[in-house]
């Protein structure tokens, strides 16, 4: 278990998140991962059906053996260069660019802050960083709903899922859970051109978010008792409405953030 190099990610992160000076210098991991995803989607994602489905999950092979490998490269060698305090320190600091819980807290206040300050135009323009949707025709309720449901479901798929694997696998598990997830957001899609070729990777990212969109459910059931909310309609509305949403996992998040704040998402 690696729950110390978690908590000193997470604590990194909470601090200063991700500088842009630095994502300006080096870019960021996820974008490094999204390189090798689109080279492969470029080379691979051609052909019949069948061998567009080999080839994906071909692809989200060689995106794990590049994460895991990765990260016991990087862990290896600074458990041996660095006394172990110091190990721990910067190989938390490295695995903090792998969370989003701070960026996930700016862009969903950024979202009500427009709201108050440049009305609907801004509230929509601001929701749009955050959903997939059209936020054009979106009113005042429907932008709220929109950044609380991302809010929800990023809260499991960029906070909880990679402290989770972090916690269970170091460094290289919460690499090889970045690789998968932005595997699914890039080619995870039911069209014509990913339903094969990201299938694997698709159902891959469903099956490694189990856990953290349970665990998600629980801390947003107990988040809503200092809040002064309701815990026990927060557990009844995941009890009740969870399994009916049409993703395995979104649906145990945004569920209990929805009978915690009693709206209807």
């Amino acid at each position: 278990m690696f729950a110390d190099l978690a908590l000193v990610a997470i604590a990194t992160e909470a601090m200063v998140g991700y500088p842009n000076a630095v994502y300006r210098l080096v870019g960021h991991p996820v974008t490094w991962i999204g390189k090798l995803i689109t080279w492969c989607d470029e080379a691979w994602n051609s052909g019949a059906r069948s061998s567009r489905r080999l080839h994906g999950v071909l692809t989200l092979t060689l995106l794990l053996v590049v994460a895991v490998l990765s990260g016991l490269v990087i862990a290896g060698i600074l458990d041996r260069l660095l006394p172990v305090l110091a190990s721990l320190i910067l190989c938390g600091v490295l695995a903090s660019t792998l969370l989003a819980q701070r960026s996930l807290d700016e862009h969903v206040l950024a979202v009500a802050k427009a709201l108050e300050t440049e009305g609907l135009s801004g509230g929509r323009m601001a929701v749009a960083h955050i959903v997939g949707r059209e936020t054009q025709g979106l009113d005042e309720a429907a932008i709220c709903r929109a950044a609380i449901e991302s809010l929800a479901e990023n809260f499991s798929d960029g906070v909880v899922a990679p402290l989770f694997w972090m916690v269970v696998a170091g460094l290289p598990g919460a690499l090889a859970y970045k690789a998968i997830n932005t595997a699914d957001s890039m080619i995870g899609h039911r069209t014509e051109r990913y339903e094969d070729f990201g299938w694997a990777s698709a159902r891959f990212d469903d099956l490694v978010n189990l856990p953290a969109s349970r665990l998600s459910a629980l801390w947003l059931v107990l988040a809503a008792i200092p809040l002064g909310l309701s815990p026990g309609a927060a557990l009844g509305t995941v009890r009740r409405d969870a399994s009916h949403h049409r993703s395995p996992n979104a649906g145990w998040p945004e569920a209990a953030m929805a009978g915690s704040l009693s709206l209807r998402l």
